[in-house]
């Protein structure tokens, strides 16, 4: 990344905390009553420092999403705080909202309905141009259309032709270059891989980390592909059912787990090595998702969590360093003198929300 500080030493450029946003659920024809609330996202609080990428993982329909619309203020949530740069973008509106939009962009899921089929590349890319002028004038803009394009990948030649004579990949190097088109020092990138092939998949990753060093971006990456994140987060957040139940570096979420939650994800990770597959234990999870419209008291994953009691049901685990973590939990269960003490011990040291965190042997083989 560009600068000389460590990424942990850097400022905190965008702060969200206790963050919610709740649908109301309605009843009646003329006259409508509300009678309940899908909690699609539930207090959750993190940190983006600059230059760094913030990964956000968790099963569809936990909230993550949503949770990207409210940073881009695409919606307003229903409680919470979003400081870009110690300024709370929820109690902004009118020019200095769209003075901090122009800071914080987006790179949207599926790069076929995300672009607009009737309009050509120049003017899918240079139409941010249009709300902020003052980024280029009108007599610039079509070179700097053509030089987002080369940036990207694509020939600047392309300007003029129509999304449906590109493939899935060159379509969103668009939607980057469109993200891109207004220098943000924020990049949303919601599941941006998600819809491509494998292939083309670590193309647009690579592409998108030569970028951060090219313009010193910070992005929150969000997917539900464990080994995409991995390869391109520096910390990590596992979402449950609205909230975060689990945060972390890279390595420590992927090689000392505490939670229950991330540890069966990551036991459901495919292998590339059949002898390894084969003699790994899986975390199988009974039951479904609660609704989000009605979650379960206390812990909102004991209901399919294997270490669930009376307290797990009462009581509402918060998100910090487990007591203890530290003290051995990196040996997986061995003793004292075992293997893992010391160098796992601190990295099982970081916040996770469960009454009884505890970091468990190697879930994905080295």
């Amino acid at each position: 990344m560009t600068g000389t500080a460590p990424r942990e030493a850097r400022e905190a450029i965008l702060d969200v905390r206790d963050l919610v946003k709740h649908y109301p659920l309605t009843q009646g024809v003329v006259i409508k009553r509300q009678v309940g609330a899908v909690k699609a996202v539930d207090g959750v609080s993190f940190e983006l420092r600059r230059g760094e990428t913030l990964g956000i993982v968790g099963e569809s329909g936990c909230g993550k999403s949503t949770v990207a619309k409210l940073v881009t203020s695409l919606e307003a949530p229903t409680s919470g705080s979003i400081r870009f740069k110690g300024e709370d973008v929820t109690r902004l509106s009118g020019r200095a909202l769209k003075a901090v939009r122009r800071n914080i962009q987006m790179v949207f899921q599926d790069p076929y309905t995300s672009l607009n089929p009737r309009m050509t590349v120049g003017d899918i890319v240079g139409e941010p141009f249009d709300i902020h002028p003052e980024v280029a004038p009108k007599g610039e803009r079509r070179r700097a259309v053509r030089e987002l394009l080369d940036v990207v990948g694509l020939d600047p030649e392309y300007v003029n032709r129509y999304p449906h004579q590109f493939s899935g990949g060159q379509r969103q190097r668009i939607g980057i270059a469109r993200g891109l088109a207004l220098r943000p020092e924020i990049i949303v990138a919601d599941e941006p891989v998600s819809a491509l092939d494998v292939s083309v998949q670590a193309q647009v990753v690579n592409l998108m980390e030569r970028l951060q060093d090219e313009f010193d971006l910070s992005y929150i990456f969000i997917a539900h592909d464990l080994s995409v994140v991995r390869h391109i987060s520096d910390r990590v957040g596992v979402m449950y059912l609205g909230k975060l139940v689990e945060t972390g570096t890279e390595s420590e979420i992927y090689e000392h787990p505490t939670h229950p939650y991330t540890q069966a994800l990551l036991s459901a990770v495919p292998v590339p090595d059949p002898g390894a597959e084969a003699g790994r234990a899986r975390i199988v999870l009974e039951g479904d998702v609660p609704s989000p419209a009605n979650p379960p008291s206390g812990c909102r994953f004991r209901t399919r969590c294997w270490k669930a009691d009376e307290r797990c049901a009462r009581e509402e685990p918060p998100l910090r360093i487990p007591d203890g973590a530290g003290g051995g939990a990196g040996s997986g269960g061995e003793g004292a003198d075992g293997p893992g003490r010391g160098t796992a011990g601190n990295a099982a040291r970081h916040p996770s929300a469960c009454h009884y965190a505890e970091e468990k042997a190697r879930i994905v083989p080295d």
